[in-house]
């Protein structure tokens, strides 16, 4: 681009931002805990921004001929209705009806790569900004041009539904827009206040329901190319395997087989069908090196407080002494768990020459773009990922050697290939949340409120050795922040409180897992919490609201368990054969609180209520918040009383639907009541942190009726 001041016809550039990479640039000069904890409180309860960088213009808005704008987004759609709320916010600033945009992930030909990726919760609350700017910024770029048409100031347009207009003369932005050959850029404009918009803040039916309810090909599965081959690969059943050789001479000849590729760690087959790629697959015989069958009891003798890599992350006052006898200890864990999205992942990819084509389901546009470059030779120019919509997510799409796979592929069979993972496959590969150990000390005053509280967590990788943060979490800031999710205690009140993470990297592949480990680091706090608060025989609400300030966060906090007090009638006593439990948490500066009921029949918990009082600041879409709210305490539930994996003979297991045990319709709650509070003057995230105290509040019922305290998840009655 040449004048810095001049853009292409119906297109604007939106430059790359400035990003937070401050913080580790921090953590890297000044090694001590003091500093990395500072950081590690701010990555934390920071919303990543976007960071922007493309191999081209960034191309984020298209102004068609029909007057329909298209919003090239940064940010994928694993159906959790972002594509909806950034639409609201483009059309207010922009000044359009809701019917006038689309939304649509933006292939990397776009050159709009956000190397925040998408997850954490993050999408619009880091887009925020951003799009309110890019829409006030194009709506008075059309401006000027009109005004230069007309020949009167820029102060005498209006605009309204895509149209501007002086009083006596209108005109349409695809009408401006088609006239421009050199556009104009100024300076920010100052923005819309946000009680003039008229979509932000309500609840505006989805951009995407049309295609949804139609059964539209949208997804990675759909995805098709001419000249489209099959393939698939063949992967080791046992943890830790290793590729040694392979027979694939029966293969070879198999119906429809039209090349087996070797590589040295992998087999590839590829026919005219899946159906007779998965039979060739069956009749070849691998050779494996197993060093070790491992067993869950092998796996939790490995993984325990006291072993691994020792991070302190969060420290105030003096630590606890364990033999001091007024001390109470009490031990928690969680199991493996798998993802269990409904489309398996996979990719469609063609390769001609030094160019490539991607399609699939991806959270992680950039990294996929650079691998499949790396792994083929070729400039990343030349690489063109186009994202669809996602059949689930919750971070298992951020883990793409797959794409990298069907690439390599389709460039030696020389046609465009579709390789999927089965079920089976998709259950043994995951890339598993880890399970965890936790121990919580705590100790009370003479008035019978806490005066110590201690958390030491063990976990697997998280964030560490994943494609987001290859190596840079642990040698820089010294702990895996994604498994520190919720770790840290919130009674900053409390005198004496202390963190403390325990990190092993296991024998398979942990990574990502919607709230990361945010379920389980708040399933024990807040399970200990409530214990502690029974034995001081303590109303739950205001023993915890004793030992929150009103310091950062803490005026947040605090507002969402008062408000559940007030609505939920909450008491201790067992009525009707049901008891109520609450737990509370915040998770990447989106406090929440859940009160529940739970009865018990035939040794099954069954949750009949969930009141969750969640504060996301603005609610862009209050519709979509609630949504989101719902999906993530069923989520949780299905985490909290029923899902777990486990290994036999060295396997991982179960390998489909049906022995993963999940939540079913019939699971969820009768009534699932969302109260929204807007505790700030933007969006925080949402996706995630609803599910922070959903196992505790459950585990904290079932204690007040059976008089037992649940340390294990899942949850389960013995």
């Amino acid at each position: 681009m040449k004048n810095k001041n001049k853009e292409s016809r119906r297109t604007f550039l939106v430059r790359g931002g400035i990003g937070t990479i401050g913080i580790i640039a921090l953590g890297s000069c000044v090694l001590t805990n003091p500093i990395r904890r500072v950081g590690l409180d701010m990555v934390e309860n920071t919303v990543a921004p976007y960071i922007g960088k493309g191999t081209k213009a960034n191309l984020w808005i298209e102004i068609l001929q029909n007057n329909t704008i298209v919003l090239h987004s940064s940010k994928v759609e694993m159906g959790q209705g972002t594509f909806t709320g950034l639409a609201q916010i483009v059309a207010d600033e922009l000044d359009i009806s809701m019917d006038q945009i689309q939304v649509i992930a933006a292939s990397t030909d776009r050159g709009i790569l956000d190397r925040t990726s998408t997850g954490g919760s993050f999408s619009i609350a880091s887009l925020w900004m951003p799009l309110r700017e890019m829409g006030a910024t194009m709506r008075e770029m059309l401006k000027m041009e009109a005004s230069k048409k007309w020949n009167i100031p820029v102060a005498q347009l209006s605009t309204n539904n895509g149209v501007i207009s002086n009083g006596s003369q209108s005109i349409t932005y695809a009408t401006i827009a088609s006239e421009v050959e050199k556009w104009k850029l100024p300076k920010t404009p100052k923005l819309r206040p946000t009680n003039s918009y008229k979509f932000t803040g309500k609840p505006i039916k989805r951009v995407d329901l049309k295609q949804k309810v139609f059964g539209d090909p949208i997804f990675g599965m759909d995805a098709e190319l001419p000249g489209m081959v099959h393939a698939c690969v063949v992967r080791p059943e046992h943890v830790g395997a290793s590729f040694r050789s392979a027979d694939t001479s029966q293969a070879e000849s198999m119906p429809g087989v039209i090349q087996i590729i070797k590589k040295e760690t992998w087999v590839g087959v590829i026919a005219a069908s899946i159906s007779q790629a998965l039979a060739a697959k069956r009749t070849i015989k691998v050779e494996w090196d197993i060093p070790k069958k491992w067993t869950e009891e092998g796996i939790r003798e490995l993984l325990q407080v006291g072993k691994g890599n020792r991070m302190i992350t969060q420290k105030e006052g003096k630590a606890l002494d364990p033999e001091d006898k007024d001390v109470i200890s009490i031990d928690f864990s969680s199991p493996i768990g798998a993802h269990a999205q409904m489309e398996p992942n996979g990719a469609v990819a063609a390769v001609e020459g030094d160019k490539a084509t991607i399609i699939l389901s991806t959270q992680v546009v950039g990294i996929t773009q650079k691998q499949v470059s790396k792994a083929l030779g070729i400039p990343l120019k030349n690489v063109n990922i186009i994202p669809t919509f996602l059949g689930g997510g919750f971070g298992r799409r951020l883990n793409t050697s797959h794409a990298v796979q069907a690439a390599i592929m389709a460039k030696e069979v020389g046609r465009p290939v579709k390789y999927f993972f089965t079920r089976k496959e998709e259950f043994q590969n995951d890339t598993f949340r880890p399970p965890t150990h936790h121990t919580l000390r705590g100790k009370l005053d003479q008035k019978g409120y806490l005066e110590s509280l201690e958390h030491h967590y063990a976990s697997g990788d998280v964030a560490i050795n994943s494609v987001l943060l290859p190596g840079i979490v642990n040698s820089i800031l010294g702990s895996d922040v994604g498994a520190m999710r919720g770790a840290n205690i919130m009674y900053d009140a409390i005198e004496n409180h202390r963190s403390v993470q325990w990190h092993t990297t296991l024998p398979f592949a942990t990574s990502w897992w919607r709230s990361l480990g945010l379920l389980a680091n708040t399933f024990a706090i807040e399970s200990f919490v409530d214990e502690m608060c029974i034995k001081a025989n303590k109303d739950p609400f205001e023993f915890r609201l004793s030992k929150i300030s009103n310091k950062g966060y803490g005026k947040r906090i605090k507002g969402v368990i008062k408000r559940a007090a007030e609505i939920s009638n909450y008491n201790d006593k067992i009525q009707n054969e049901r008891a109520m439990g609450m737990a509370a948490s915040i998770d990447s500066s989106s406090p929440c609180a859940h009160v529940v009921e739970v009865s018990i029949e035939n040794k099954k918990i069954i949750v009949h209520k969930v009141l969750c009082v969640f504060d996301c600041g603005v609610a862009v879409n209050p519709d979509q918040v609630r949504a989101q709210c719902e999906g993530a305490i069923i989520m949780g539930m299905s985490g909290a009383i029923h899902e777990k994996m486990t290994l036999k003979d060295g396997q991982l297991y179960p390998t489909n639907y049906g022995p993963y045990d999940m939540a079913l319709m019939k699971d969820v709650p009768k009534e699932i009541e969302v109260v929204l509070i807007e505790g700030a003057d933007k969006p925080y995230p949402v996706g995630e942190p609803p599910m922070g105290p959903i196992a505790a509040a459950i585990g904290n019922a079932i204690r007040r009726l059976t008089g037992n305290r649940l340390t294990d998840l899942p949850l389960k009655i013995t």
